[in-house]
């Protein structure tokens, strides 16, 4: 169940990409993009899957969230009539102007914060939600001025919550980096076996103590307690996919039901059980 890289063009004679109506509903779509995205979807209930966050929305959501961040398609699973809307633009969207001018401040935040995630609610929601339905008919310039207009109403917005997703970027040098790289790669690919940790070390070039070091420090947490997590988030997926607890313990990796059980506990906040059944129940 590896994470897929989208591939975004901006709509011809556009800075950005407008998506109506993507019906991706039977599709687990685990997937990321460089781009910044803002999703607004109503008519049904979902989960929000963003990161490691996983939550659900009732009627609607929106959500404005920064380049990279892993997520789950929002209809995944809904049986029920809907509407979706998203918006996706490059990283470098307005980078020098929002970097000059003061009239942008409020916006140039907005765009720091969705390197977390935001999602909004309330008044904001329904407003922003029109003014998306708006921008379809528009031509690309008045939808370039309503676009404006949308961001500086969510970043003076006092309805919205930061989901606090760990931004994906680090002020790391380029060799730390590659480091990290490598050993994600390797947990996303060796996650359902028995992962000898020395093979880890050895793939770093490093000493069994420079390499808790070096993770640590990256990660602020151990390799153990970083594998756990990756298994969790791997089994929760199973269990939106409607495998049975078993199912989800065995195929993420884990050996022993017990211990699953407490670990997903752990990083959930909740047993596999309860979650599977407050999940299946919106979904179905």
């Amino acid at each position: 169940m590896k994470i897929k890289l989208e591939k975004v063009k901006p709509d011809e004679g556009s800075s950005f990409r407008i998506l109506k109506n993507p019906r991706l509903n039977e599709l687990f779509y685990w997937h990321y993009h460089p781009e910044y995205e803002l999703i607004f979807i109503s008519g049904a209930d979902g989960t929000r899957h963003i990161g490691d966050h996983i939550s659900i929305f009732k009627g609607s959501d929106l959500v404005f969230m920064g380049p990279n961040i892993p997520h789950l398609n929002f209809d995944f699973g809904i049986r029920t009539e809907y509407e979706k809307i998203v918006i996706q633009l490059q990283e470098d969207f307005l980078h020098e102007a929002l970097a000059d001018i003061p009239e942008l401040s409020d916006i140039r935040s907005l765009f720091l914060r969705a390197r977390r995630a935001i999602t909004f609610n309330g008044e904001t929601k329904h407003e922003v939600g029109k003014k998306l339905k708006e921008m379809i008919q528009q031509n690309h310039f008045r939808q370039w001025v309503q676009l404006l207009e949308i961001f500086q109403l969510l970043a003076t917005s006092n309805e919205s919550e930061v989901l606090n997703i760990p931004p994906i970027e680090h002020n790391y040098n380029l060799k730390e980096q590659q480091r990290i790289k490598t050993i994600y790669h390797y947990v996303e690919e060796h996650y359902q076996e028995k992962v000898d940790v020395q093979k880890v070390v050895d793939l770093c070039n490093l000493s069994m103590a420079a390499f808790c070091r070096y993770f640590r420090h990256m990660t602020n947490m151990t390799f153990t307690e970083f594998l756990n997590q990756y298994r969790v988030n791997q089994a929760k997926k199973l269990l939106l996919k409607d495998y049975n607890v078993s199912e989800a313990c065995f195929e993420s990796g884990f050996t022993n039901l017990s211990y699953f059980n407490k670990t997903f506990n752990k990083y959930a906040k909740e047993n596999p059980i309860h979650f599977k059944k407050r999940h299946s129940y919106t979904l179905n």
